[in-house]
């Protein structure tokens, strides 16, 4: 693991996955077969100032769910930026940098499985929760004292924002 804090200078978007990072991974199967989530109100709140300081957000995520997208949509995010049923994560990742004009070196990702392996080893600073399978452990830059769902994606972006000056409350900016 190398030192992690001298990577959050260029860092210029943030992607994450969902279940086991946004969500403690649990879920609860409806009838009609969506996927109720529970999100944490802490890494919403992060989330919001990320986007209110004009930074890019993607989530790439295996999932699929009206309560992704509800979720996302209630932050600000461009649901462009939302990559459902991702299963070759890599692709929707460099569609974002794209889109955005940004290296792959400006991201920061936060996965906590298998799958996520790939864009964490080709991000510019990969995250882990503090529950994250050990292969994903072994690759990141950085493990959050958090597990996931419980606020390790606030703590990346409060880490973030605070290095670069921008962790600041604009309360008009949040009303609107």
């Amino acid at each position: 693991m190398s030192n992690y804090k001298t990577k959050l200078h260029r860092i210029k978007a943030f992607a994450f996955d969902v279940d086991g990072v946004l969500t403690d991974g649990s879920f609860f199967s409806m009838p009609d077969g969506d996927m109720l989530r529970v999100f944490n109100a802490k890494d919403g709140f992060g989330m919001r100032m990320a986007r209110l300081n004009g930074y890019p957000l993607a989530i790439i995520t295996g999932g699929e769910s009206q309560s992704i997208v509800k979720r996302f949509e209630h932050i600000g995010m461009n649901l462009g930026d939302i990559f459902q049923h991702s299963r070759m994560k890599l692709p929707d990742f460099e569609k974002f940098c794209k889109k955005y004009s940004l290296s792959p070196e400006e991201v920061a990702f936060v996965g906590d499985d298998i799958p996520d392996i790939v864009i964490l080893k080709r991000c510019g600073l990969s995250v882990c929760p503090s529950d994250a399978v050990a292969e994903v452990k072994e690759v990141c830059d950085f493990i959050s004292l958090y597990p996931g769902g419980h606020g390790c994606v606030r703590d990346l972006i409060e880490q973030v924002l605070k290095v670069q000056g921008k962790w600041i409350f604009n309360c008009k900016a949040y009303s609107e």
